[in-house]
């Protein structure tokens, strides 16, 4: 794969291009590859889920989970990814923020030694603010979903 190819559609990323798209490091970067990327539309990506995870620590001991608001953060970190690469903003340091979650659901547990595949795609689409719906799958049924607002902004100054 060359770089022309990078982010366009059926072509992978790579951990460093996730890592190059959104500013998020461990133990926050809920995402581990992109499987499908297809600008202006939609991602498919992977999150590796694994017992050496730091919240399974007390989420919960002898019966271990993820966290919800983890996969629906996993979930607005591959909308990121797709809202950098298909506005064009990776290098930018343009950052995007979460603004809203509408409507998440969760429908089964997830737990360590899965592939949560987290599918997310635009819903509208302008310069500063996108709408994105998402949801998270397991060996291709649906554990969670989530429609989520997102605005793309300056990082902030540090003094």
């Amino acid at each position: 794969m060359s770089d022309e190819t990078a982010g366009v559609a059926g072509y992978p990323l790579d951990i460093a291009r996730v890592m190059a798209a959104i500013p998020h490091r461990y133990p926050m970067l809920l995402v581990d590859r992109v499987v499908e990327l297809i600008p202006d539309r939609s991602i498919v990506a992977v999150k590796a889920v694994s017992m050496s995870e730091p919240f399974f620590q007390g989420h919960f001991p002898g019966r271990p989970i993820m966290p919800g608001v983890l996969i629906v953060e996993a979930l607005a970190q591959a909308a990121g990814v797709l809202a950098v690469e298909s506005l064009g903003l990776a290098g930018t340091g343009k950052l995007v923020y979460f603004m809203a979650i509408e409507g998440a659901k969760f429908r089964k547990p997830v737990e360590p030694g899965v592939l949560l595949h987290l599918e997310a795609k635009f819903i509208q689409k302008r310069a500063k603010v996108c709408k994105f719906a998402g949801r998270a799958k397991i060996d291709g049924q649906t554990v969670a979903e989530a429609g989520f607002t997102a605005m793309i902004a300056d990082a902030p100054t540090t003094v």
